[in-house]
């Protein structure tokens, strides 16, 4: 049998203070976050890099704070996205891979180009934008997901479209933006925005058996049941890397739901 691809479970960022006492220690150094972090979850998905530029040696030492088989994800800058004409992006997806985020070098997961609720598909200038996005940089590979926020691009187009890029969708599951769960790349891009108050690991027991159902399921290559999709079926895959974030929500509880996930894999 074919082996299933790698399952990598984590949250947004890792600066909160709520999460000082609930998930952190009591007292923990607040320099040390990120190594505790990345001890207990196997990926993080770095939000600041959305508002602005990090130091080269920044990123660095996030890469040597974190342990040999941890993988950040990358929300790319909103300069790139948050604009009319999106094939002008060019110089702004220069800049942003050009300003040490490399520096991550093994540890550099999928680059997250998030788009406004109010942006509408159109395909020629989505076109123009996802041929923009390189396929490597200094000799390493890169993987790109988008996350567009609005109900026209659920469009079978669209779908052939990233597709035809090897760029994944992402899908937002529980929140109010349309989900699209389609298969266009090597891997999964899952972001879970519905954590409550008052349950202790943010999701019910079942619905957490649920989505470590549903991860080992993409992992395999399969897309899980239950998932509408929007387009053809995506070709048959040995097996794909999964990515899942507990963002958003009841955000006390998220590292919580994210270390019960990992748990039930494993």
């Amino acid at each position: 049998m074919a082996k299933p691809g790698n399952i990598r479970i984590g949250v947004g960022g890792w600066t909160y203070e709520p999460w000082r006492g609930a998930f952190y220690p009591d007292k923990h150094p607040h320099k040390d976050e990120l190594a505790y972090a990345s001890r207990k979850l196997s990926s993080i998905e770095i939000n600041g890099t959305y508002y602005g530029s990090q130091k080269p040696e920044t990123f660095a030492k996030w890469r040597e704070e974190t342990p040999k088989d941890f993988v950040f994800s990358v929300k790319a800058p909103r300069y790139a996205t948050n604009r009319k004409v999106l094939a002008e992006a060019g110089d702004t997806i220069e800049r942003f891979l050009g300003g040490g985020v490399m520096e991550l070098k093994e540890k550099l997961g999928p680059i997250n180009w998030q788009f406004m609720p109010t942006k509408r598909f159109d395909p020629d200038d989505f076109g123009a934008f996802l041929k923009l996005l390189p396929s490597s940089r200094n000799g390493q590979a890169l993987r790109h997901v988008v996350e567009v926020r609005h109900e026209s691009f659920r469009a079978p187009e669209f779908i052939e479209l990233a597709r035809e890029h090897g760029v994944a969708i992402v899908a937002d599951f529980d929140g109010e933006y349309p989900l699209i769960a389609d298969l266009t790349a090597p891997f999964v891009y899952a972001r879970l925005l519905g954590t409550k108050e008052g349950e202790p690991t943010g999701y019910p027991a079942a619905t957490l058996k649920l989505w470590a159902e549903r991860a080992r399921s993409w992992a395999k290559g399969e897309l899980p049941k239950g998932l509408e999709r929007v387009g053809k079926p995506a070709a048959k895959a040995a097996g794909r890397d999964i990515y899942v974030y507990v963002i958003s929500g009841h955000k006390v509880s998220n590292p919580a739901a994210a270390m019960a996930l990992i748990e039930l894999m494993g």
